[in-house]
This record gives C-alpha cells, structure tokens and sequence, in this order.
C-alpha cells in the first residue's frame, strides 16, 4: 500500500471524526431544545418542585448547557453514556441489550438483500432498454418511492392477515427452531428488503451502465470478446468501487427505516428503545442511541469510500 493511498485513508478517517464530533454538538443541542422538563417527565406530574429540583440537581440538569456536553462529551471518551433519567439505569446497559437485536436484523437484511440486488442490477443494465430492464426499473422504482410503513402494512394484510403464514408481530427473543426465527426475522426482514434491494439494484444498474459506456469497454467488445467476459473481466471489476458505494448508502438506509420497522413489529431492537426513550423525555438514552445510529452511517460511508479509494486507480492521486 502505497503513501498516497494511506495519506487519502488517513485524511477519510479524520473527516470522518471531525464530522462525529459536529454531529454530537447538533444531538446535544436538538435534545435540549426539546420542549418539557426532563426531570419532571422521569417523575412524573405528581412530583413536588423539591423532588424535581433534587433529580435535576443528581444528573446535572441544572447547570448551563455548554457544561453539560462538556461532562456528556468527556463521558462518551471513556466509554460511559450516562444514566438513564426513565429507568436510573446506565445507558450503556441499556444499549447492551438492545444493540445485538438491531445488528442482527441489520445483517440478516443485508446477507438477503446484497445477492438479490446485484443479480437484479447487472443483468438490467447488460440488457438496458429491454423487457428485463423496464421490468426491474419499473419494480424497483415504485418500491423507492413506497414508504416502510405502506410496506410493512401490505406485508401484515397478505402474511399474517389472510393467509396466516406469518406472526404480524415479532419478539426478537431467543431462537431455538426455524420457526421461531421465521415468526420472530421474517415480517421486519422482508419489508426492510423490499426497498432495500430496490435502492440497490437501481444503484448497481447506474454503476455499470456507466463502465459499459468506457471506451475500454468499447475495445474489448471490438476485440470480439463475448458479452459474458465483457461484463466480468471488463466492466464488473472496475464497477467494484460504485457498487460498493451503492451497497453502502442503501444499507445506511436501514438506520432510519428500521426505526419505523421496529416500532410496527413490536421487535425489541435499538430503534424502538429510541422511541421509548424520546416518549419519556429521557435525553441521555436519546443522544446515545441517535448517536450510535450516526455513527453507523459515517462508518458504511467511510467503508465505501475506502473501497472506491482501493479499487479505483484515478482516486488515489
């Protein structure tokens, strides 16, 4: 690996902090604009002012808010989230129980939806114009613009409603058969793929299309070479960094529609801790999970640009 390639790495990685950092100051400063007492929502409305003032005297709500995220800022260094106002319990804790769910969902998705699209997207575009292709953009095109609640809706009317295939809810508890994986991943699963693979599929498509259109490519089919090594040895491969960033920014999608996911199904994930959480004005529990969630997204954007960066010649000068 040469210099500029870990120059270019290195520079990707610190943008990346530096963004983190202006995100955690947005967070802070969004939760705090929230209307509602914080100390009074954990209590509830039948707490005396001396009760109140004693709970925002215990978890620093009654000193300035640049002091706060000073504290909150130097906490998340070591590794500590807080304390949760609703529960009084560590935020870490929390999210400990919470994280492995939505990682799960979040992989199973992507192991499903990752084949599909690509074998969607390339012939699409190695037939542009065509039946094939008409038929997928046309497919994935009204999926896109379908929201996941529509979705997850349709898919609990037709699977759990009338033909009784499925559980409409889903508990994310202990696997212990294919059956209880199926009741417990198949509902959110299959509505998360259902606009995920249209996003990526239609991103794949753009990638290649855009290779077969080189003048390398244009050689080699000149050349005689048949359309199956045109595609393979040609285009695919110096396809490798878009479809990467395709994949990327349509698994970033999975951070913000498996919040609506998770709320529908009732599946105990990251999301609908979230939820629960912004319901109870608890903002320890709220700026931790939004900013795990940011996180994940600059972390699959940060890795599609060191793929582009590794595969692509032109981008490391």
């Amino acid at each position: 690996m040469n210099q500029n390639i870990v120059a270019l790495i290195v520079r990707r990685i610190a943008v990346t902090a530096l963004t983190l950092l202006i995100v955690s100051v947005i967070i802070f400063a969004i939760t705090n604009l929230l209307p509602g007492d914080a100390a009074q929502a954990a209590l509830g409305q039948s707490a005396t002012p001396e009760t109140v003032a004693a709970l925002r005297l215990q978890f620093g709500l009654d000193q300035p808010a640049y002091l706060r995220y000073v504290h909150w800022l130097a906490g998340l260094m070591r590794g500590n989230f807080g304390v949760s106002l609703s529960n009084n319990l560590p935020v870490s804790e929390l999210i400990e129980g919470r994280l492995p769910k939505s990682l799960t969902l979040a992989a199973i998705t992507t192991a499903v939806s990752v084949p599909f699209a690509v074998s969607f997207g390339i012939p699409a575009a190695v037939n542009r114009n065509s039946l094939i292709d008409r038929i997928v953009s046309l497919t994935t095109l009204s999926l896109v613009a379908t929201p996941e609640f529509l979705i997850a809706t349709i898919a609990v009317l037709i699977f759990a409603v009338k033909l009784h295939w499925l559980s409409a809810l889903s508990y994310g508890g202990e696997i212990d058969s294919f059956n209880q994986f199926l009741r417990a991943y198949a509902m959110p699963v299959l509505t998360l793929c259902a606009v995920v693979i249209a996003q990526m599929a239609r991103m794949t498509r753009a990638a290649v299309i855009e290779q077969l259109g080189t003048s390398y490519v244009e050689m080699a089919v000149l050349k005689g070479a048949s359309p199956a090594r045109v595609v393979l040895r040609h285009a695919l491969p110096n396809a490798i960094g878009p479809i990467a960033n395709a994949i990327a920014l349509s698994l970033s999608y999975l951070l913000g529609g498996v919040i609506v996911v998770e709320t529908i199904f009732n599946y105990p994930g990251l999301a609908s801790l979230m939820v629960d959480a912004v319901s109870n004005r608890d903002f320890p529990l709220v700026q931790a999970c939004t900013l795990l969630f940011c996180l994940g997204y600059l972390v699959l954007v940060l890795l599609a640009d060191l793929c582009a960066i590794v595969s692509n010649p032109r981008l490391r000068t």
